[in-house]
């Protein structure tokens, strides 16, 4: 096994519990290949290293470094399963398949090797593991400092999303998909497969399959006034699509394109400036130890 993770992540609370999650993966006969993550992207240059030398791959950190490891496996075009222990201040992938947030607990759910199939993303030809966003408080994850990320959690997302809102940005887009045509301009844009962003539940709705074949998208449109911007954070709030100024549907693929670079980020971490992005629903692509009675097999 390798079993990589952050040691940074969530205040660095895995130093407490790394000789018994240790010893459980011993104790289920795997020889353990251990390494601490020291610079960004470590964790996916060692998953691609791997891929094919290992049974298993568990990782621990956020959803950044979970998202390091997926990519390197999927560049691989690896089958090998992972474990995820979530360490980091959000863990959204995490809290949406139910994965216990005691990391000994965790350990031991992924030494029980029951198969989870899970929904994965293309962006273009970059992977992502739960979520392809841009504008409005998706440049928070990556702009605030990971200190700050740790001491304040969720509230240093709210913060900085709080300080944006006075300089709000929207862009031109033509969004495409099966299931509708739309062009306007947005202020932000959501393509997920989680029930849980940015720590925020029910963001993307209530009724979320992570291994249907379909992403949950979300367009927020610019609003003209401050009355228009209330009525789209009460919809957010309530999860409930019933203004104008929301499209809100599910889909398999999507393309955008927009009339300038827009930023973008993948699981937290920053994906780039795209003027033109395709986003495919890899379906059932990820193989993760999982067991938990609330997932759909």
């Amino acid at each position: 096994m390798l079993f990589v993770f952050n040691p940074k992540a969530g205040k660095g609370k895995i130093k407490a519990h790394l000789l018994d999650i240790v010893d459980i993966f011993n104790k289920h006969d795997y020889e353990v290949i251990i390494h601490s993550t020291q610079k960004p992207k470590d964790a996916y240059e060692k998953a691609r290293q791997y891929a094919d030398a290992v049974d298993l791959i568990v990782c621990s950190g956020g959803d950044g470094t979970l998202d390091e490891v997926v990519t390197g496996i999927m560049e691989q075009k690896s089958t090998v399963p992972i474990g995820y222990i979530p360490a980091g201040s959000t863990n959204d992938f995490a809290t949406s398949l139910f994965v216990p947030k005691n990391m000994v607990e965790a350990a031991s759910m992924i030494m029980e090797e029951e198969l989870y199939h899970c929904d994965i993303g293309r962006f273009n030809k970059q992977t992502f593991a739960y979520v392809a966003a841009f504008g409005l408080f998706t440049d928070v994850s990556y702009e605030t400092d990971q200190d700050l990320k740790n001491v304040l959690g969720h509230v240093a997302y709210i913060l900085e999303g709080v300080k944006s809102l006075f300089n709000i940005k929207s862009y031109h887009m033509k969004v495409k998909s099966e299931e509708m045509e739309v062009e306007d301009d947005f202020m932000m844009g959501m393509i997920s497969n989680s029930r849980s962003i940015g720590g925020f539940k029910n963001l993307t709705g209530k009724n979320v399959d992570m291994n249907d074949g379909f992403f949950e998208v979300t367009l927020i449109k610019m609003p003209k006034n401050p009355i228009e911007l209330q009525e789209i954070m009460t919809a957010l709030v309530i999860s409930k699509d019933n203004t104008d100024l929301v499209h809100s549907f599910k889909s398999r693929k999507i393309t955008i394109e927009a009339e300038e670079q827009v930023p973008w980020t993948l699981d937290g971490e920053f994906g780039g400036n795209q003027a033109s992005v395709e986003i495919e629903n890899m379906h059932k692509a990820l193989n993760l130890y999982l067991k938990s009675k609330k997932n759909n097999k």
